[in-house]
């Protein structure tokens, strides 16, 4: 039965519909895109590393976009912006810029000291902020910008570590020292082989290759006459690999080595061809080991359900630096990079790596540092 209404009440219910409708618009209008971008090399032989920054990246985006974030009264949708700058210090300042043109809210990136560097002048130029989960050399921060933050302890630490271990807990005499002339693995080189030397002990012979090198003969042959009791090489997985293939080729079985955070990934296993020279390694990370971070069980999980088989080792730490720039936007409501990007070193935030706070010059206030060996060709905290 049809039921006919007053004229009047008919007329409230049509107004009460269009203002339901004007608001749902207008509310649908206030949702606004903000793009966080990544870049770090996904080509190229590091692009296993690469690939698993970007992850952490885009994994934190996901977990954002479901928590209906509102910043300046408007709804945020968060976009991942990806861009490949391939290793290459150019075509990382060729990226940057382009992020800047782009307007971008925030950067994490890039993975390696040889182009955060470059990069963080193009980006403290155009005032976007950046963090970066993985690159290490002390050189990064040393100009102070406003905009330049490092997620993860730094060579400094790491170099320094590791020789104190070789020293103290391993009671290596003789070292040789290897680096790939980048600013990462020259750095880490560096500070290594001076820490080793105030410790006493004595560096028999320095060499170098570069970050695409795979024939390590020459130089390894070289060594080999000098008898050392341990290897130092400042460089990339990409290059670790091969060389602990080749020592065990060479009959140098015994001799132990140590490297930094980019060689001290899951994936130096499968590079070296499981040599039996990989039980020998002690390599260095920033931070805690994923089992010791204090939401890293968790975490991981969920990584592995997204990304099964890619986990490396600085996805946590870029899924943190994604987290923090969108803390700081929300202290500083707003998502302008020339508003938010001081609230970034007021930044308070418990994340999956640590509880994170920055000094002056955009360090940790509290780095961690893991030292990793590798059994039945797993990697395993040492520490």
């Amino acid at each position: 039965m049809k039921i006919a209404l007053p004229s009047s009440v008919s007329r409230r219910l049509t107004a009460a519909a269009v203002l339901s409708l004007t608001a749902a618009m207008a509310f649908a209008q206030e949702v606004q895109t903000v793009r966080i971008a990544h870049a770090g090399p996904t080509s190229g032989g590091i692009a296993h590393i690469g690939k698993d920054t970007e992850n952490g990246v885009r994994l934190a985006i996901d977990e954002l976009n479901t928590q209906a974030v509102v910043i300046g009264g408007k709804k945020i949708k968060f976009e991942l912006v990806a861009e490949d700058d391939a290793g290459d210090p150019r075509q990382a300042t060729a990226v940057a810029q382009k992020l800047c043109d782009a307007k971008v809210a925030g950067v994490v990136g890039h993975l390696q000291s040889g182009t955060t560097i470059p990069a963080s002048t193009i980006y403290n130029r155009c005032g976007l902020p950046h963090i970066t989960a993985s690159a290490t050399n002390p050189d990064l921060t040393k100009p102070g910008y406003p905009t330049t933050f490092r997620l993860i302890a730094n060579d400094n630490a790491l170099g320094a570590a590791l020789a104190y271990f070789a020293h103290d807990a391993l009671k290596i005499k003789t070292v040789a020292v290897i680096d790939d002339r980048t600013a990462y693995g020259q750095g880490l080189a560096v500070v290594f082989k001076n820490t080793a030397q105030q410790k006493g002990m004595q560096i028999v012979a320095e060499e170098f290759t570069t970050d695409k090198a795979t024939d390590f003969t020459a130089i390894l042959t070289a060594i080999k006459s000098k008898k050392p009791d341990a290897i130092f090489y400042g460089g990339l997985d990409a290059q670790a690999g091969p060389m602990l293939r080749q020592m065990e080729q060479l009959g140098m079985a015994n001799v132990k080595y140590f490297g930094g955070d980019a060689l001290c990934t899951e994936k130096l296993s499968e590079l070296s061809s499981m040599a039996g020279t990989l039980k020998n390694v002690t390599c260095a990370t920033g931070g805690a080991s994923v089992q010791k971070m204090q939401g890293g069980n968790a975490w991981k999980k969920k990584y592995d359900a997204r990304f099964p088989g890619q986990f490396q080792i600085y996805s946590p730490y870029a899924y943190d630096a994604t987290f923090v720039l969108v803390e700081a936007m929300k202290h500083a409501n707003s998502v302008d990079p020339k508003v938010y990007t001081p609230f970034i070193g007021k930044t308070q935030y418990k994340g999956v790596t640590a509880n994170i706070a920055f000094t002056a010059k955009g360090e940790l206030t509290t780095p961690a540092v893991t030292l990793y060996t590798f059994k039945n060709n797993v990697r395993a905290a040492l520490n």
